[in-house]
């Protein structure tokens, strides 16, 4: 039976955590990320879970120490944001090309600089070609249920890749929201126990980590990395429905709001997947048929599946939380428009920066990107395809 309850996207994820009750958690704290590690070191102390706590000296040893507790057979966590995730940066790619499913819970953040602790997605997408799973959540209680789920597709045998549970900085990880809970032998079931067929500690298997790869090597290996990406997508779909029998709650890869007979659609992710949603409301009682699709899972991206799903809409816009300064597009706009022209979709694509470290996001702004969309479609001019929105001049 689902416990309703008022809590911050930091306390849900990390009661998720107690859930679990890992096996070890390697942390250092970095606002606004800190009350995880904080919180659940309390639960170490009071004896509600049975992980090994590891206060590392910075964050780089924190993934160091998490690729080597889950290469032992530990079920393994930890927790960051902003300059404390560039500084895992290497390893990163270690914990994925050594298929070590770790889960990181990821609270976004700005990168420095100029120094900011506000929310935009420079972190997580400056780890995006990492070869983690990268799921986004909107609000508290989806930040609560995408890390459990995580659990279950990281560790899946035809994936074992580590998964970063993404949530935007002081939005959801502070702000307070109410939100159902499942009972912790729910999530245990759910969960399962953590059982991996390869590791340092089981004798009876031959595994190396962080080998030497040479040329003969080293291309087959990423190639089985990308396969098993490719192979999550089932997986995640798979989790999501199992996941909805138990709660009640989820989709899969994408939700789409209001998208049957949309002809103008913003694609976003995030906290100001909410905000978009109040715009497109108010946008319909005035007869615009506006429509959303929010990204839960950013990689793999669902490329196909996103074109597919805006071919009848007249005009897009893409929406990035980060700059790529390439000065043609954000990470979600190349990511949408390559998709398109692989299916052959002719839909005209606005792209836009916004919500740079912690820039308010507000259906007023966001109503303002439908409005260009349909003076897009009324003159029949694309104009300048990647624009900012709410910045001054």
């Amino acid at each position: 039976m689902a416990k309703k309850d008022r809590l911050s996207g930091n306390e849900a994820v990390a009661v998720a955590m107690r859930q679990v009750n890992p096996d070890v958690m390697p942390a250092f704290p970095i606002t606004p990320s800190t009350e995880l590690p904080q919180y659940f070191s309390s639960y170490v102390a009071n004896g509600q879970v049975d992980t090994e706590f590891i206060p590392v000296e910075s964050e780089h040893s924190a993934m160091g120490a998490c690729i080597g507790s889950e290469a032992a057979g530990a079920r393994t966590i930890t927790a960051t944001s902003s300059a404390g995730f560039a500084f895992m940066w290497e390893l990163l790619y270690v914990a994925a090309s050594n298929r070590l499913p770790i889960v990181l819970a990821l609270v976004n953040r700005a990168l420095s600089g100029p120094i900011n602790i506000n929310c935009d997605h420079s972190d997580g997408m400056g780890a995006r070609d990492s070869g983690w799973i990268q799921l986004y959540a909107e609000d508290n209680q989806e930040a609560y249920d995408n890390y459990i789920q995580a659990f279950r597709i990281g560790e899946h045998e035809d994936v074992q890749l580590p998964v970063m549970v993404c949530q935007d900085g002081f939005i959801t990880s502070h702000g307070v929201q109410n939100i159902e809970l499942l009972e912790d032998k729910e999530v245990k079931k759910f969960v399962g126990q953590y059982k991996p067929e390869r590791a340092l500690l089981n004798p009876g298997t031959s595994f190396a980590v962080g080998p030497y790869s040479v040329s003969d090597h080293y291309f087959e290996a990423k190639r089985a990395q990308a396969e098993a990406l490719k192979h999550s997508k089932k997986v995640i779909k798979d989790v999501a429905v199992e996941y909805k029998k138990l709660s009640g709650r989820g989709f899969t890869w994408f939700e789409e709001y209001k998208m049957k007979d949309a002809e103008y659609c913003m694609i976003i992710m995030g906290s100001a997947a909410g905000t978009g949603k109040d715009a497109v409301d108010a946008l319909r009682e005035k007869g615009v048929k506006a429509g959303l699709i929010k990204i839960r899972m950013f990689r793999p991206f669902p490329g196909k599946e996103i074109a597919n799903a805006v071919s009848k809409c007249k005009v897009i816009a893409c929406m990035d939380r980060t700059e790529s300064y390439n000065l043609q597009s954000g990470p979600i706009g190349a990511d949408v428009k390559t998709a398109l022209y692989n299916e052959g979709a002719k839909v005209k694509v606005l792209n836009y920066v916004y919500g740079l470290g912690g820039r308010d996001v507000t259906v007023k702004s966001l109503s303002s990107v439908f409005k260009d969309m349909e003076k897009v479609q009324k003159n029949n001019k694309l104009g300048n395809p990647y624009r900012y929105l709410s910045v001054r001049g």
